[in-house]
This record gives C-alpha cells, sequence and structure tokens, in this order.
C-alpha cells in the first residue's frame, strides 16, 4: 500500500477536505449575481486575514505576477526603489523592478540574516528612494523580516512600502494597516490552502494615489481597472478563477472560524516542534530562533549525506515531500515547509521519515529521538 503523501513544501500546501469538495461545484457565469456574490466574500475574506481596511484586489496568476503589478502600478521608468534583499525571493523582487527600468539600488544581507532597520535608516537618509521592496518571508534561507520597522521608515522617509508577503500571509502575523504596507502581495497556494491561481493583492489609498504618477505600462496588472471593476459590480476586470475562488472561499471561512491568533500559533508550535526535532538528530537549523521562519524551516545538511538521495528516498519510500534551497545553498540546506493545512502528526510522521532515511544514508541517529522532541514540544503546548 502506498504511504499517505505528506506534502512538507513551502507551497503548494495540502488543501482541507471541506475546501477541495467546494472546488468541485459547478461552474457559475463569471458575470453573474452569483459571481459577485462568491467575490465579495472572498475579498471581506481576505481583509480579515490581511488586517486591513485597504482594497484587496483578485489577480488571476501566481505571486510573481503580483510582486511585477506591485512595480508596474506605483513607480516609473527612473525611480529610485531601496531592495531589503536577505535571499532569492529577495532578489527576485529587486529583478524585476530592474526589468521595468526603475533605479534599484540593493542592500544584500548575507543569507541566514534579517533585514538590519538601522542599516536600511542610513541609506533612506542619505538618498531620496520612491519605494522600498521586502520580502516578509525568505523562504530560501528560513528567514522572517519583520516589516513594522520598515514601515515606520517608509513613512518617515515618504516612501512607499512594497512587501512580498507570499510565503507569510495567513501563517505569519502581518498588520498591514497598522505596520504601514502600501502593497501586500500574497498567493493562493501557500498558507492559504488553495490551488495555485491566484494572486492576493492589498493596496493602500498611497499607493492607488502614485499610480496617478506611474509612466510603465499595465493593463492586465492595471490596479486602477481591478478596484474600478470590483467597485461597480463586485467583478474581476478578467475571467477570474471560479473553482480556485470556490476552494479559498471556504478556506478563509475556516481560518475565520479558527481565529488568526490560534492560527499564528499553531504555526509556531509546529515551527518550533520541528526544529527541536532536528536538533535532536545532530542537524543544525540554517538561521537563529529569533528570526527563524514559522512557515518553513532551512535545516543544514550533514556533510555525509547527499539531498538529491535524502529527498528521493523521502518520496520513494514514505512520500514525503521537502526540498532544497537556492542559490550558494544548493545542496548544502534542505527546507521543510509547514504552512497551512499542515498537522501536528504531519509534522511527526516528516521527522520520523527524516530520521529512518538519515539511518539508512549512514548518518549516526538514533531512531525516535527528533520523534520525542517533537512530541515533547506538543505536549509541552496542550497543559
Amino acid at each position: 500500500m502506498k504511504e499517505k503523501r505528506t506534502l512538507m513544501l513551502p507551497g503548494p500546501t495540502p488543501i482541507p477536505a471541506s475546501a477541495r469538495r467546494a472546488g468541485a461545484d459547478e461552474i457559475i457565469g463569471h458575470r453573474e449575481a452569483e459571481c459577485d456574490e462568491l467575490i465579495e466574500e472572498v475579498t471581506e475574506g481576505l481583509k480579515y486575514v490581511f488586517q486591513t481596511t485597504n482594497d484587496v484586489l483578485i489577480l488571476t496568476c501566481s505571486g510573481t505576477g503580483g510582486l511585477e503589478a506591485s512595480i508596474a502600478n506605483t513607480l516609473s521608468e527612473g525611480d529610485k526603489v531601496l531592495s531589503l534583499c536577505t535571499g532569492a525571493f529577495g532578489e527576485r523582487y529587486a529583478t524585476i523592478a530592474e526589468r521595468y527600468g526603475v533605479e534599484v539600488d540593493r542592500i544584500d544581507f548575507e543569507w541566514g540574516t534579517a533585514v538590519d532597520p538601522e542599516v536600511v535608516e542610513e541609506k533612506l537618509a542619505a538618498e531620496d528612494y520612491e519605494a522600498i521592496l521586502m520580502t516578509h518571508n525568505e523562504t530560501s534561507t528560513g528567514v522572517i523580516n519583520h516589516p513594522q520597522p520598515i514601515g515606520e521608515l517608509a513613512e518617515k522617509y515618504n516612501a512607499l512600502l512594497l512587501v512580498d508577503a507570499v510565503s507569510s500571509l495567513g501563517g505569519i502575523e502581518l498588520k498591514t494597516d497598522e505596520w504601514g504596507a502600501d502593497v501586500v502581495v500574497t498567493s493562493s497556494q501557500k498558507a492559504l490552502m488553495t490551488p495555485p491561481g491566484l494572486c492576493l493583492v492589498s493596496v493602500s489609498d498611497k499607493a492607488l494615489a502614485a499610480t496617478e504618477d506611474s509612466d510603465l505600462p499595465a493593463f492586465y496588472w492595471d490596479f486602477n481597472r481591478a478596484k474600478d471593476r470590483y467597485d461597480r459590480d463586485s467583478q474581476t476586470p478578467s475571467t477570474p478563477a471560479l473553482s480556485v475562488l470556490y476552494v479559498l472561499r471556504e478556506v478563509l471561512q475556516e481560518i475565520k472560524e479558527e481565529g488568526l491568533e490560534n492560527v499564528f500559533n499553531r504555526h509556531k508550535v509546529v515551527a518550533k516542534a520541528i526544529r527541536e526535532a532536528m536538533r535532536a538528530i545532530g542537524l543544525e537549523p540554517f538561521v537563529d530562533d529569533e528570526i527563524a521562519s514559522k512557515t518553513v524551516s532551512a535545516i543544514k545538511l550533514p556533510e555525509e549525506v547527499e539531498f538529491s538521495a535524502l529527498s528521493s528516498k523521502l518520496k520513494e519510500d514514505y512520500n514525503v515531500y521537502v526540498t532544497g534551497s537556492k542559490g550558494h545553498l544548493k545542496g548544502k540546506v534542505f527546507r521543510i515547509g509547514h504552512l497551512g493545512n499542515v498537522s501536528r502528526t504531519d509534522a511527526l510522521s516528516t521527522v520520523s521519515a527524516i530520521e529512518m532515511v538519515l539511518k539508512e544514508e549512514g548518518y549516526d541517529v538514533e531512531l525516535g529521538t527528533g520523534l520525542e522532541a517533537a512530541q515533547k514540544v506538543f505536549e509541552e503546548e496542550r497543559k
């Protein structure tokens, strides 16, 4: 009998059973009243998760499309932006801006470290920037960059704050309005536990005002086109991904029932259990606990184990899916995703499978040590 698939990736993530069933509903006319109601429900549910009263726009694309839209709508060719890079996805955001002819000044923080607000302020005090680009959760390294202090700096120096929250929103606290984030981009297949296909973007009044001066080309990505159509009749300007919206509506209802604080705490506990388990096995997390992501853990590989062997045996023998890292960390670090619909049982079975494969690969581990460490974290949380 084949093992149950255990998807421990930074995305896509497992979808709750009730949400999967919702995705099988009949297709409706996307210009009919029942679609208006669907989009209204999803939009209001998203505002709860974004913790915002700003406009939230639904784009039919991946998160990368939303990042591109954040540049194309708010900036002009030759504008200067400050990009805070702590890994591969921060670098991608900067590259998108460069492709649009925006002048990008990168602060390259060492991979495995977080954004330092003092360094950011030094740059902002010395030069004028139209916007700051930051990645909330850098999945390539497993680092959280906190938007709140950067939002305060953006306000102080009159810059827009554009936030890549693709792998964080719905799993890690992000108070969009309170922390001064002007554009926040996420996608459906991460902590929102929905199939790929939707990008969700919150846009502040300040960001919408910036669209009036932007000279970059945008049609499909046009924020005003999306806002105007929603304001007029609760529609999207182009054909929406209806089945994905069905799933997302169900997921947002489940998140509201659980409560955001409970959702965030659940992610914190599972993250802690996995990190403690890896330490007990003898594997070192790539980043310090103080800046460690709550949705993905980056773990250093022991020298005697090849990632390709670890990954393939986890899949073939236990149907457990983890992933490697990027850039200069490729082959040196592997990543365990634990966001969205990932349970304590999923975490425990993943730890157990990793122990088994490491032992098969000749790594010196006593079976059950990591499992016991994870169990203790869950036991303490129940007290």
